[in-house]
């Protein structure tokens, strides 16, 4: 990929096609999951490599909560072992984990273990991760609503700073990119208030099969889209 190439700050990725992937090779919907995360960690340090500074990952949606009981539990499970067994990981790798979603909806112990990942990586500066999970936008926007209303603000201080204060996002940029892997082309309530902006690139390869290639094509299209955001 040209180096001189404009470099998203944002990216923001949905990780669509596990189960897909997992099904057409005659295997369980959660060894897709379990690939997908490697492909994650490989995209970490490929974003890393590119310069990209901010990457958002729609991990679980509020809406994934209607699956199996079994499936909710393995994904639950997973996320626990990653922030556990793989810490040290994104300590040396310089990445700082933040989480986005509704929390209270999580089992303690991972609530927990977000919190410590959070804490133990907060001076890290090579990238930043933002894990949704339990994430919807349009909960997000009814929560920082709710957060506002609560604090008693008045209307002629609503505007879009003073949401943006409250949503979960609050502190970071709004995302420039987002890929959407499996085929699929809508957001799927991913960072609907922050995606105003964006540019939407959609790939039919299921996410296990993300490769850093697929990642510079993406890249190289941004580049020469033009973004003048209305003007």
């Amino acid at each position: 990929m040209n180096k001189n190439s404009h470099i998203p700050i944002h990216l923001g990725i949905i990780m669509d096609g596990n189960r897909r992937w997992a099904r057409s090779r005659n295997q369980l919907p959660f060894t897709g999951h379990q690939v997908g995360y490697e492909t994650l960690k490989k995209s970490i340090i490929w974003c890393k490599e590119l310069g990209i500074k901010y990457l958002t990952v729609f991990a679980f949606s509020s809406e994934n909560w209607n699956r199996s009981s079994e499936e909710v539990s393995l994904l639950m499970n997973l996320a626990m072992k990653v922030l556990e067994e793989d810490l040290a990981w994104f300590l040396e790798e310089g990445v700082k984990i933040k989480a986005i979603g509704e929390r209270d909806r999580l089992d303690i112990v991972l609530r927990e273990r977000i919190v410590r990942a959070e804490s133990k990586t907060k001076g890290n500066e090579d990238i930043v991760l933002i894990i949704a999970i339990s994430y919807g936008g349009r909960q997000e926007i009814v929560h920082a609503l709710r957060k506002m209303a609560a604090a008693k603000i008045g209307e002629n201080q609503v505007d879009e700073s003073s949401i943006e204060s409250n949503l979960w996002t609050a502190g970071l940029p709004d995302v420039d990119l987002i890929i959407r892997t499996g085929g699929e082309q809508r957001l799927s309530g991913f960072l609907l208030w922050q995606a105003a902006y964006a540019e939407l690139y959609f790939l039919s390869k299921y996410w296990p099969d993300f490769s850093k290639e697929d990642l510079e094509g993406a890249l190289t299209e941004y580049a020469q889209r033009r973004r003048n955001f209305g003007k």
